[in-house]
C-alpha cells in the first residue's frame, strides 16, 4: 500500500483537556486504487474497540454501495447504510438502533474491556453507519444527530459547509474525524476547508499508519492499540 507523507507532523499541543472537542485528521493515499484498502485497513483496526460507533460518508450510491461491499466481510463490524430511495421506517429504525449503540459505547467506555475474544460477539462488535452526503440526518425535519465517535469522510465534500453538515449530524462533541485524500487536488481542497471553518487537521498519527504498511510485529500492535486509546478514550 502507498501513503503519502508518513511522516507524523507536530501537532497542536493538546491535553485530555482539550479532547472535548472534536479532533480531525487526514489520511493522504497517493493513488485511487490504494483508496478502498486503506479504508479497509482503518476500519480493521478501529473496528477492533468493543462497541465503537462510527460512520462513513460517501459522495453517491455507488460509491456507498462498493464501500459496504469492501466491509462487509470484517468481522468486528456490523454496519447499516443510508440512501435516497430507502423505505422510511427502516431509516429510522437504523437511526435508532445507531443512537443506542452510542449510549452502549458510553456506557462501556467506563468498563473494563475484558477478553479480545468476545469483540466477534454481537452485542461487543463495533457498528457503522454508512451514508452518502445527501442523506445525513435531517435535523431542520426532528431527527436528532447520532453522535458517532469517529467520522470517516471516505469521499472529502467539496465545501465546508457539507463538512459542517457532516459534524453536526453525526460527530459526538468529542469524536474523531479522518479525512481520506487522494493527490494534490483533494489536499488542496481539504486545506481550504481547513482555512475557511478555522479548523487544525492534522496528519493521521504514524503508530496508526504503521499498520496501514503491514510493517508491524506484535510490539507495534500493541504501541498501535495504545495509542487509540489515546485517540478514541
Amino acid at each position: 500500500m502507498a501513503l503519502d507523507g508518513i511522516e507524523a507532523p507536530s501537532p497542536p499541543s493538546q491535553s485530555s483537556s482539550h479532547f472535548s472537542q472534536p479532533r480531525h485528521f487526514y489520511v493522504a493515499v497517493d493513488r485511487l486504487q490504494f483508496k478502498m484498502e486503506t479504508l479497509v485497513d482503518l476500519l480493521g483496526l478501529a473496528g477492533t474497540r468493543k462497541c465503537l460507533p462510527m460512520v462513513v460518508c460517501c459522495s453517491s450510491r455507488d460509491e456507498l454501495d462498493a464501500v459496504c461491499c469492501a466491509v462487509s466481510n470484517l468481522p468486528y463490524i456490523s454496519f447499516s447504510s443510508l440512501y435516497s430511495d430507502q423505505v422510511e421506517v427502516d431509516r429510522a429504525s437504523i437511526l435508532e438502533k445507531f443512537r443506542q449503540v452510542t449510549t452502549v459505547w458510553s456506557q462501556k467506555v467506563t468498563e473494563p474491556s475484558g477478553d479480545d475474544a468476545d469483540i466477534e460477539k454481537d452485542e461487543y462488535k463495533s457498528h457503522m453507519i454508512v451514508v452518502t452526503d445527501a442523506c445525513l440526518p435531517l435535523l431542520a425535519s426532528g431527527e436528532s444527530p447520532i453522535s458517532a465517535r469517529v467520522l470517516i469522510n471516505y469521499a472529502l465534500p467539496s465545501k465546508k459547509e457539507t463538512y459542517m453538515r457532516q459534524i453536526a449530524t453525526c460527530l459526538a462533541a468529542d469524536g474523531i474525524v479522518i479525512n481520506m485524500v487522494v493527490g494534490g487536488g483533494e489536499v488542496v481542497t481539504l486545506k481550504a476547508i481547513e482555512e475557511s471553518s478555522n479548523l487544525i487537521i492534522a496528519e493521521m498519527p504514524i503508530h496508526v499508519i504503521l499498520l496501514f504498511l503491514r510493517c508491524c510485529d506484535a510490539v507495534s500492535l500493541l504501541h498501535v492499540k495504545n495509542t487509540l486509546e489515546i485517540l478514541i478514550p
